[in-house]
């Protein structure tokens, strides 16, 4: 056997040259070492995107819509505590100090039979983008296959939404619509 780096007779069984020192076969394994699993993210696709960019945010974007789902739930409250006390006539009873500028023009302090009716409405729409919001965070921080595509949906139909809706519409599908993350996504999800 030859030594490739300097050229000098090395004997067989010997990892290391005498002379130069150079490493000449690879070092032997111990057998309880497990094997190397092969890289995911050898695809060419992902190339076109920085690498590893939705491992880096999806916690990140999971946390952010669980945040969002929470956030709804208040303002849904919120919009139906006031929808009602217009409606009513108050948050209070005859005591109350603004009672009497409600429900003006409808009737001994009750509103107009639409607002009442809109009540059951905004807690459907509350409810529904609640659970959705939710539903998308526990997807993608547990990284499930079906995560990244009600991700997706989710962030169009937010989008309309001002402010936090379209900024984190825009993060998401910023984070998970190109198709080298479709690829990434595959290659991390929990397919358990």
């Amino acid at each position: 056997m030859v030594c490739p780096t300097c050229g000098s007779p090395v004997p067989a069984g010997v990892r290391f040259c005498a002379r130069c020192g150079a490493q000449l076969a690879a070092p032997d394994l111990p057998s309880s070492a497990p094997p190397s699993a092969p890289n995911p993210y050898t695809n060419p696709m992902l190339r076109a995107v920085p690498r590893f960019r939705v491992e880096r945010n999806l916690q990140t974007a999971g946390v952010l819509w669980c945040a969002y789902g929470a956030y709804r739930v208040i303002g849904g409250l919120v919009g139906i505590l006031f929808l009602r006390a217009f409606a009513n006539g108050g948050f209070g009873g005859n005591g109350w100090p603004f009672r009497h500028g409600f429900g003006r023009g409808f009737g001994p302090g009750f509103g107009p039979p639409w607002l009442t009716a809109i009540v059951p409405v905004i807690a459907v729409v509350t409810i529904i983008g609640t659970v959705l919001a939710f539903c998308v965070g526990y997807g993608l921080l547990q990284r499930k296959p079906w995560g990244r595509m009600l991700a997706i949906v989710a962030s169009i139909l937010v989008l309309l939404k001002p402010i936090l809706g379209t900024a984190l519409g825009i993060y998401t599908l910023w984070l998970l619509a190109p198709s080298a993350s479709a690829v990434e996504y595959d290659a991390i999800a929990d397919h358990s």
